[in-house]
């Protein structure tokens, strides 16, 4: 009888358990343990085929718990080089949300080309190598709108990939799951209807536990979609302990040491204890490795910056860094693909400060109020203070070649009608060319820092050709997407209301400054004036002052953050101002898109052709030297106006 009842119990408590595992919820599941279990990666997209193995990438799994449902971050930025494995990372999170977290997913690649061949390369593989994926997600068919090449449904969810230059995509369906791919790729604006980034985070309004996770690799200082991001975190570095000291540190590019031309010589030399640490310890760091955060932010939000340092064993060695950085030493346009590709970290473009000095004995002997010969379309540019308008007209040619060819100051309150007569007077002048033409402004721009309200009123129904401007280093290129300040009672935008372009002085200052410090080219020995070369005609040392005031500086915060910031060395930086938005106005009348055929139609639109000192000098038997070429007689200038009158030239 006792026997009977010990297997009656037994068998109850077998029930029991049975009953208890089957009730029983599943224990968590970050995306990084559910890509060990189930991820199976392809021979067409890695190049190590088979199961996935997160101990390779280390550094990958505090981002991939993070992606996580039950993770409380809710926004995760990622700054990164090539071939650290995010994109496998990113790939497992959708994966991820198929099989275990299913919900509506939207994917952004820069283009939907782009997107086209992420699925076809990425995604497609991974669906059909991993059996989880292949059960949930049918056969790809042209006919079956269930799964296509931009859309793959599942049971529960279904997820979506369009391109950044698609705004019908990007406004398509409420997404819980957002992942925006190489983000400084992005255009600043897509079919006039805002940042492609705005409109596709606004799809995940809907859903209170939404995740998004946007990464990229950096571009320029300043211009760079991912370091703004980046800013906005807690922007968390990977520490690494020595093998020798274990004391723990960031892989820094300035510790890798070789001797000149040996790369393959190269080894890594320990912040503490300066011992030598080679490649292959590598992968004993990385298991040991840790993120830190190095600034407070929103605690649901998270930054990570990887570096090619990183790379784990296999696959980008430091000897092929060093290598890498002795090729983009003897080319610098190389520089900026070695530190964006290589260690994750935009580039500057800004040099020193260029000498006031050195610009100001380097003036020509061209007009003011001129145009040169090479300058095919002029913008102007104005600035306005509290007692007066500074403006700046510029001619720019073939590869932003640019010449200041007038500066102009109306004196007046701006907040008096007289100071903005005068200024459409200028607006409506024209400029002599050397070409024999007479030239127009195809671009205005007036920045609205100081009396809005005047300058919106002045530009009001003067067209395209009158662009108002305001400064925001947000904005990731030179201009940014133009948004209206003028709407009706209903919050439509006024048809004839004005637009403000945002534009990034801090990106066009690096760039000016670097233009500004080219050398001049030796035209006798045939040399060509470089690509951005600027020329100035007469002014005084004044004007050189202005337009060297400020310098970019490093500073380090109080957690031990890096940033860069302009600081005046001067009061006075009009010249300065009025360059950037110069620059501005090329840019929206489309200089950095114009190719030669658009060059060769201006010149024959302003009817550019070879003086006889041009044509002799290539056909020297047509004028012989005892007969010397007869000088052609400049055009006259325009006839003086009233306005011309009041206006004063600062810089003579």
């Amino acid at each position: 009888m006792a026997s009977g009842i010990s297997d009656t119990q037994s068998a109850e408590s077998v029930i029991v358990r049975a009953i208890a595992d089957a009730i029983r919820p599943d224990p968590p599941l970050s995306v990084w343990k559910w890509a060990d279990e189930y991820r199976m990666l392809s021979s067409k997209a890695a190049s190590a085929p088979g199961k996935y193995r997160s101990e390779r990438t280390p550094y990958l799994r505090e981002i991939m718990d993070c992606l996580s449902v039950e993770s409380p971050i809710r926004r995760v930025v990622v700054k990164k080089p090539a071939q650290v494995g995010f994109s496998e990372a990113l790939n497992n999170w959708i994966g991820y949300v198929i099989h275990h977290a299913p919900g509506p997913m939207l994917l952004v690649q820069p283009t939907v080309d782009l997107c086209k061949r992420y699925s076809k390369q990425r995604i497609a593989p991974m669906i059909n190598e991993t059996p989880v994926l292949t059960s949930r997600v049918a056969e790809e068919k042209s006919r079956d709108s269930s799964n296509t090449m931009l859309e793959k449904e599942f049971p529960g969810g279904m997820l979506l990939m369009t391109g950044a230059n698609s705004s019908v995509g990007l406004r398509s369906m409420p997404a819980k799951f957002l992942a925006l791919d190489e983000i400084d790729a992005y255009p600043p604006n897509v079919d006039d209807e805002g940042d492609p980034i705005e409109l596709a985070v606004a799809r995940t309004s809907t859903f209170a536990r939404s995740k998004i996770c946007m990464g990229s690799t950096p571009t320029v200082t300043g211009r760079s979609r991912i370091d703004i991001a980046f800013e906005e975190t807690d922007q968390r570095q990977f520490w690494l302990p020595c093998p020798h000291c274990k004391d723990l540190q960031v892989l820094q590019f300035a510790r890798l040491v070789w001797p000149k031309g040996r790369p393959e010589k190269v080894e890594y030399q320990c912040i503490h204890c300066n011992q030598f640490i080679q490649n292959y310890q590598k992968t004993w760091m990385l298991a040991r490795g840790e993120w830190r955060p190095t600034v407070e932010c929103d605690p649901t939000i998270r930054g990570y910056a990887l570096s090619g340092l990183l790379s784990p064993v296999g696959w980008l060695n430091w000897a092929s860094i060093a290598a890498k950085y002795e090729q983009a030493e003897k080319k610098t346009d190389f520089l900026q693909t070695f530190y964006n590709t290589v260690l994750g970290e935009s580039y500057s473009l800004g040099g020193e400060t260029p000498n006031d000095a050195r610009l100001y004995e380097r003036r020509e002997s061209y007009p003011i109020g001129r145009v040169p010969r090479g300058g095919l379309f002029l913008t102007g540019a104005v600035d306005v203070q509290g007692d007066r308008l500074e403006i700046e007209i510029k001619a720019w040619g073939r590869g932003r070649e640019n010449w200041s060819v007038d500066y102009i100051v109306i004196d007046g309150n701006p907040k008096e009608q007289t100071v903005w007569d005068q200024l459409t007077e200028v607006f409506e002048s024209s400029w002599p060319s050397e070409y024999g033409a007479t030239m127009k402004l195809s671009r205005l721009a007036v920045d609205s820092g100081y009396a809005a309200d005047q300058v919106y009123a002045w530009a009001r129904g003067k067209g395209s050709t009158v662009m108002v401007i305001k400064g925001d280093s947000r904005v990731p290129a030179v201009l940014g997407a133009a948004s209206a300040v003028e709407v009706g009672p209903m919050g439509r935008k006024i048809k004839s209301g004005v637009k403000v372009w945002p534009v990034n002085v801090n990106f066009v200052k690096e760039e000016l400054y670097r233009w500004l410090n080219l050398d001049a080219p030796d035209l006798e020995a045939g040399e060509a004036y470089p690509d951005g070369y600027c020329h100035f005609p007469q002014y005084n040392r004044e004007y050189f002052a202005q337009l060297t005031a400020e310098q970019l500086v490093t500073i380090t915060d109080k957690h031990g953050y890096r940033k860069t910031q302009w600081q005046k060395l001067r009061e006075r930086n009009e010249a300065l101002d009025l360059a950037v938005y110069n620059r501005a106005a090329a840019v929206a009348w489309g200089i950095d898109r114009m190719e030669e055929k658009h060059w060769a139609h201006l010149e024959q639109v302003i009817g550019a052709k070879k003086s006889r000192l041009d044509e002799a000098a290539e056909s020297p038997n047509t004028v012989t030297p005892e007969q010397p070429p007869t000088q052609i007689a400049p055009p006259a200038p325009p006839a003086s106006t009233s306005s011309r009158r009041r206006i004063r030239f600062r810089f003579n």
